[in-house]
């Protein structure tokens, strides 16, 4: 079930934990997706290019919640940045994600 919670971001505890110290709210999803609709003051960095600005995420200085439509890409976003060393968990889907925020 770990693994499972990892991919579609099910740890509403840890959720908690990084919003009382500020977390932004990373989606990946494309442009035109998050156009479409978005969590209110979410960054918009589409997985495809999250390796490139690393070092802009690492600037922010705060933890990271990733998002995206489904889960799966947040996941993926959520290993490059840990590999990187930044705090990251993986927020799941924007939708499920802006009702547990």
């Amino acid at each position: 079930m770990g693994l499972l919670s990892f991919f579609l971001g099910n740890n509403k505890d840890k959720i908690e934990d990084f919003k009382s110290r500020g977390a932004i709210i990373l989606d990946v999803r494309t442009k035109g997706e998050y156009s479409q609709g978005a969590i209110p003051g979410s960054k918009n960095i589409p997985l495809q290019i999250i390796s490139g600005k690393i070092k802009e995420i690492e600037k922010l200085n705060k933890p990271v919640i990733t998002c995206c439509a489904s889960g799966m890409r947040s996941g993926s976003a959520a290993s490059i940045l840990k590999a990187h060393g930044i705090e990251t968990i993986n927020g799941g889907g924007w939708l499920s994600l802006s009702k547990k925020l």
